[in-house]
C-alpha cells in the first residue's frame, strides 16, 4: 500500500535516489525519470506532488515548463545549489528548494586550487615538460596576495577560511554588506569599481540573476591588474565572455580558470579553448564522488518535513537566486 504524495525523481542516476528513499520513507509513491523528454508525460500520469531534479543534459532543453507549470507540482527540490536553470517561479504556486552547501568545500579547493596553479605556473612548467625543454623557472608565493571573493554564500565562505589560512588579504561583495567570518573587508556591489584593481585573485561564486548577469564585462576587466585571474564557479553569464576574450587577447590580465560558460557544452569552436592562460573545465567543481547523497539525504530530511507539515530548509527566493 502506498501512502503520502507521488515523488518523481528525475536524475540520471535514479537507482542510488530510489534506494535512498525507500529505505528512509517506506511505502512512498516514488518514480524515476533519467531524461528531460519523458518529465512532463511522467508528472501528468502520476500526479507527481513532488519533484527532485537534478540539471544533468545542459540548460538549453531543461523542462522548465513541466515543473513550473503543472498543476499538480508543489514543491520542485533542486539536486544542487544554482536554481537559474528553472527561470522564474511564482513561490505561491510552486515551492523551490536547493542543497545548498553540499559542494562548497569542493568548489573552495577548485578555486584554490586554481589559484595555486597560476602562481605556481603549473601550466607554463607542464607545457615545457610537454616539449621536454629544461627552462629557468621560478615559482610565486600565494602569501601576501588579495582575494577578491563575488558572493560570500557558503562557497565564498569556505574559500574565505582557506584563504585566510594560507596569509591572503579577502575582500568579499554581498548584496546586504555585514561582518563575514574570514573575510577582511565586505563591501556592497556598488562598491566594485574600486575593488577590482585592489585583488590578484577574482572568484566569482554568485547566482545568475538579472543583476548579475555580464556583472564582470569591459569595465571590470579594464580595471584589474594585468597580473589579476579571474576564477569562475558561478554560472555562464555572470561573466561576459565576449569582454574576457578581448581582456586576454589585449594583455588585460594574466589569465583565468572558467568552469561554467554561457553555453555548455563549450563550443568547439569558441576562442576560450585556445588560450594557453585559461583553464576550461566542464562544469564540474561541484561535482565529487558521494555529492548527490549529500543532496539526496538533505532531499529525504526535508520529505520528512514536508509530510509533518513542517516549515521546509532551503527555500530559494526567486528574486535573490538562494
Amino acid at each position: 500500500m502506498t501512502v503520502g504524495p507521488a515523488v518523481i525523481l528525475h536524475t540520471n542516476a535514479p537507482a542510488v535516489a530510489m534506494k535512498l528513499l525507500r529505505e528512509t520513507h517506506p511505502g512512498l509513491s516514488v518514480y524515476p525519470c533519467d531524461s528531460y523528454a519523458g518529465l512532463a508525460a511522467l508528472i501528468e500520469q502520476t500526479k507527481a506532488e513532488i519533484v527532485y531534479s537534478v540539471r544533468f543534459d545542459g540548460t538549453a532543453r531543461f523542462p522548465r515548463s513541466a515543473l513550473l507549470e503543472s498543476p499538480t507540482v508543489k514543491w520542485v527540490s533542486v539536486g544542487g545549489s544554482g536554481t537559474d536553470h528553472l527561470g522564474p517561479w511564482d513561490p505561491e504556486k510552486v515551492t523551490v528548494t536547493n542543497a545548498a552547501g553540499v559542494a562548497a568545500d569542493m568548489m573552495a579547493e577548485y578555486a584554490l586550487g586554481a589559484m595555486l596553479s597560476f602562481s605556481l605556473g603549473l601550466r607554463n612548467f607542464a607545457r615545457h615538460q610537454r616539449a621536454r625543454t629544461w627552462i629557468t623557472g621560478a615559482v610565486e608565493p600565494i602569501q601576501g596576495k588579495t582575494l577578491l571573493l563575488l558572493g560570500l554564500g557558503r562557497t565564498g565562505q569556505a574559500l574565505a577560511r582557506r584563504a585566510k589560512a594560507l596569509g591572503l588579504t579577502t575582500l568579499g561583495v554581498r548584496a546586504h554588506p555585514r561582518a563575514t567570518a574570514d573575510v577582511d573587508e565586505v563591501h556592497g556591489i556598488e562598491s566594485l569599481p574600486g575593488l577590482w584593481g585592489r585583488a590578484d585573485f577574482i572568484t566569482c561564486c554568485v547566482p545568475l540573476l538579472e543583476a548579475t548577469r555580464g556583472l564582470i564585462g569591459a569595465a571590470a576587466f579594464a580595471a584589474m591588474k594585468p597580473s589579476a585571474v579571474l576564477i569562475d564557479v558561478s554560472r555562464g553569464g555572470v561573466v561576459d565572455e565576449a569582454a574576457l576574450v578581448a581582456a586576454l587577447d589585449g594583455g588585460r590580465i594574466k589569465g583565468a580558470a572558467l568552469d561554467v560558460f554561457s553555453t555548455e557544452p563549450l563550443p568547439a569552436n569558441h576562442p576560450l579553448w585556445g588560450y594557453e592562460n585559461v583553464i576550461v573545465t566542464p562544469h564540474c567543481s561541484s561535482v565529487y564522488e558521494g555529492w548527490e547523497e549529500k543532496a539526496l539525504d538533505m532531499f529525504a530530511d526535508n520529505l520528512s518535513r514536508y509530510r509533518r507539515g513542517e516549515k521546509l530548509l532551503g527555500v530559494v527566493d526567486p528574486r535573490r537566486g538562494y
